[in-house]
């Protein structure tokens, strides 16, 4: 074959892949168009699967929000007392650790220990009062531990003699108190806990 043949056949190709080009092919045949498509339809996709998450969660913060509507005074009186407990305890914790400090206790480093542990206790109920004043649904459970763990603290009370019997009662007639409370189907519905089957 001459160099003349060979060129018209090399421009019939150059003319051959514009066209091709123009009509949205690539030279191995696949559809340029019908990638666009597939592409288009990924991304609206992405964009549903994006409004998705977003919705998710969206829902997500609306349940760890708690119910809606007005707070009940059940549930209000057991934020308090549980609130109340919580202040109680960190008082004590503060007053062992400053007799620790400062005072002449038999054990300095237990007093301080024990001033450090009633204090950490004190966390427990303070934070299930703040999460049944904003009405969450865990807030129940450690509430109900702490109204649990006051029965034998308020015995030890009670058998202190003098006036740790009035400490030890009024501790005790709290926890019955909140325990009443939290117990009620009207609280555990304002905490959005759904009863049994």
């Amino acid at each position: 074959m001459s160099s003349k043949q060979k060129r018209p056949a090399a421009k019939a190709a150059r003319t051959t892949r514009p066209a091709e080009a123009t009509r949205g092919s690539k030279p191995d045949g696949t559809d340029v168009r019908a990638q666009g498509a597939k592409g288009a339809s990924s991304g609206k996709g992405a964009r549903t699967g994006d409004g998705g998450k977003k919705a998710a969660t969206g829902s997500g913060k609306a349940a760890a929000a708690g119910p809606s509507g007005p707070r009940p005074g059940r549930i209000g009186a057991a934020a308090v007392l549980t609130a109340v407990e919580g202040l109680a305890l960190a008082a004590l914790g503060v007053y062992m650790l400053v007799m620790g400090l400062a005072g002449s206790p038999d054990s300095p480093r237990q007093a301080e220990m024990g001033g450090l542990t009633v204090l950490a206790l004190a966390a427990l109920p303070l934070v299930a009062a703040r999460g049944l004043w904003l009405r969450r649904r865990w807030s129940r459970g450690p509430s109900l531990i702490t109204q649990i763990v006051a029965f034998p603290v308020a015995w030890t009370l009670v058998n202190g003699g003098g006036a740790l019997i009035a400490a030890g009662i009024g501790l005790a007639v709290v926890a019955i108190a909140v325990l009443a409370l939290l117990v009620n189907p009207t609280a555990t519905e304002a905490l959005g806990i759904a009863p049994r089957d």
